[in-house]
């Protein structure tokens, strides 16, 4: 398929001359806690890990999904069976529970992804919506460097696009969709393609204008969760009080970068949330293994570091993205949804040991009357996991799968003992523990 011009920007959407950088073994059964754990000397190359110890009496932030984007107007639109794959949650299926659309220009094409959010919703996701441009005649040029044509708002225009923005919202709504949110503009501070924004107009049609949309309102969007764009929201309280959801896009972004201290400290009441991304590259197939494994410590570090609420990716249906042109799930996609079928919107991410041994990752969350833990292992060799429950209680553990040769495959269920489990995580693998 043609590459859209959103990915013409800069070979397939993000190259890093204009970003600022951007062998399996058996599953073991999941073993009770009265069994001893498997020392390296006794396991061929198995490792041993310390203790993840899961407290779900010690609350994080609530989860609202996992997603990503249609943009039929670049790409086309999902088919009726992809729509399926992308929002079902049964084998085989992503368990998307996020839908994110543009809100185009021309409300002639308003229509265009409809069908793919009408679905969406039917199958219980959330939809969200991102401008690239307002309507030509709200639009003026300027010089912005070396560009002489720069798009931005204007000023005079500010109610209008606000309008703009509620009437795509009512016009879904009388279509059968309500959307979760809008945002004021899609990456503004990455606007070489469609509208600048700065920092100081964000906050003042925030202040001025985001009130009259019904709909929650998500902003700034940057493309590389640069916080100069986001600080002055939340340090201004009249533009604060108008937002609902502080959205980032991660392209590029370190996870050094990923906490974010002065929105725990100003943003009680507001959402956040991970709204567009793809990783590491836009270039390689998303079932290189154990390369796609990037992706799933990438969620981890966007749930435990960064505490975002959704996580978004770019092109539901791409060559690099979590399902493939002909439909079926990626490698990519699989760890995606070892995230997305089991941690339901509404579920709380919940105290896990992060790190319990090198090139090991563990997140959990609680709902639903269980508890779910995804543990990525990225290093070559298997290592015996020990997973305790404090201030909760569980009698079994079903789990599931990825690695080079399955993707989110059953392993059955098993026993746990005494508030404890004991799995052997293989080499390159990803696993998902549901314990109720």
């Amino acid at each position: 398929m043609a590459q859209s011009r959103k990915e013409r920007v800069d070979g397939d959407r993000r190259s890093p001359s204009r970003r600022v950088v951007l062998a399996t073994i058996g599953v073991l059964p999941v073993l009770p806690a009265t069994a001893s754990v498997a020392r390296a000397s006794d396991a061929g190359a198995a490792l041993v890990a310390a203790t993840a110890v899961i407290d779900p009496s010690a609350t994080r932030q609530t989860i609202r999904g996992f997603g990503g984007m249609t943009h039929s107007a670049w790409i086309g639109d999902l088919t009726a069976a992809q729509r399926d794959m992308a929002f079902g949650t049964g084998d085989g299926q992503l368990g998307f529970t996020v839908l994110r659309i543009p809100v185009p220009e021309d409300r002639a094409v308003w229509n265009r992804d409809l069908a793919t959010a009408q679905r969406a919703v039917e199958r219980g996701a959330a939809v969200i919506a991102s401008p690239w441009n307002p309507p030509a005649s709200m639009v003026e040029t300027f010089v912005r460097g070396s560009q002489t044509d720069a798009r931005r708002l204007r000023y005079d225009m500010y109610g209008a696009y606000a309008q703009h923005l509620n009437d795509f919202n009512t016009y879904l709504r009388n279509n059968g969709v309500n959307l979760y949110g809008i945002s004021v503009q899609n990456e503004p501070d990455y606007a070489h393609d469609w509208t600048w924004w700065t920092p100081a107009e964000m906050v003042r049609f925030l202040r001025e204008n985001a009130g009259s949309i019904g709909t929650r309102v998500i902003a700034p969007e940057s493309f590389q969760y640069l916080k100069n764009m986001s600080d002055p929201i939340l340090n201004d309280p009249a533009a604060l009080a108008n937002v609902d959801v502080i959205g980032a896009h991660l392209y590029g972004t370190p996870f050094a970068n990923f906490p974010y201290p002065l929105f725990k400290q100003k943003g009680a009441g507001k959402e956040l949330w991970m709204t567009e991304v793809y990783y590491p590259n836009s270039s390689d197939s998303a079932d290189l293994w154990p390369q796609a494994l990037d992706v799933g410590e990438h969620i981890h570090r966007a749930m435990v570091d960064a505490e975002f609420q959704a996580y978004i990716w770019w092109y539901i249906r791409r060559s690099y993205g979590p399902m493939r042109e002909d439909g079926k799930i990626s490698k990519r996609g699989a760890c995606m949804a070892h995230f997305a079928r089991f941690v339901r919107p509404g579920y709380v991410r919940v105290s896990a040991t992060a790190n319990p041994a090198t090139n090991v990752y563990v997140s959990a969350y609680r709902g639903g009357g269980s508890t779910v833990v995804v543990a990525i292992n990225k290093a070559s060799a298997a290592v015996s996991q020990q997973f305790t429950l404090v201030n909760t209680s569980g009698s079994s553990v079903a789990s599931w799968l990825t690695d080079a040769s399955r993707n989110v495959a059953s392993q059955g269920t098993s026993g746990v003992s005494n508030g404890s489990f004991t799995v052997s995580l293989p080499a390159r693998s990803v696993m998902t523990f549901v314990i109720r």
